[in-house]
């Protein structure tokens, strides 16, 4: 069993780019007499959180990331551009890993109809500071 996710970083000169990562699952989480489960190890996480945007919010001014954090869309849907004018869209159940958080940023623009509803996981900064 394989899990992807999307990560955009900003690589040594500072300019935000996407990523595709896949992690392998192995069996080993399970509460006898259920089967087990597959599972992998992620990221530690500091905390957890809701973020909403109207259809017509403004996020189209390129910026970089307030914290390292995962974001899984669980309503709507959302393009990010990241530096380097690479576009990708996260529609529902999207999970992106944003880490870009110095250098030349990204813009989102949502692009569902309606609003844009998304989990967000908060993680320490990469330095684990």
């Amino acid at each position: 069993m394989r899990a992807t996710y999307t990560r955009l970083y900003a690589d040594e000169q500072g300019i935000a780019r996407f990523e595709e990562i896949g992690v392998d699952l192995i069996p080993g989480f399970a509460m006898p007499p259920a089967d087990p489960l597959h599972l992998a190890g992620f990221v530690p996480a500091e905390r957890c959180y809701w973020l909403g945007a109207p259809a017509d919010w403004k996020g189209d001014t390129t910026h970089p990331t307030p914290r390292r954090q995962i974001l899984v869309t669980v309503q709507g849907e959302y393009e990010i551009t990241a530096g380097d004018g690479t576009k990708r869209r996260f529609p529902f159940g999207s999970v992106v890993l944003v880490e870009d958080t110095t250098g030349s940023g990204h813009s989102t623009t949502i692009t569902s109809a309606g609003e844009a509803l998304v989990f967000a996981v908060g993680l320490p900064p990469a330095d684990g500071g």
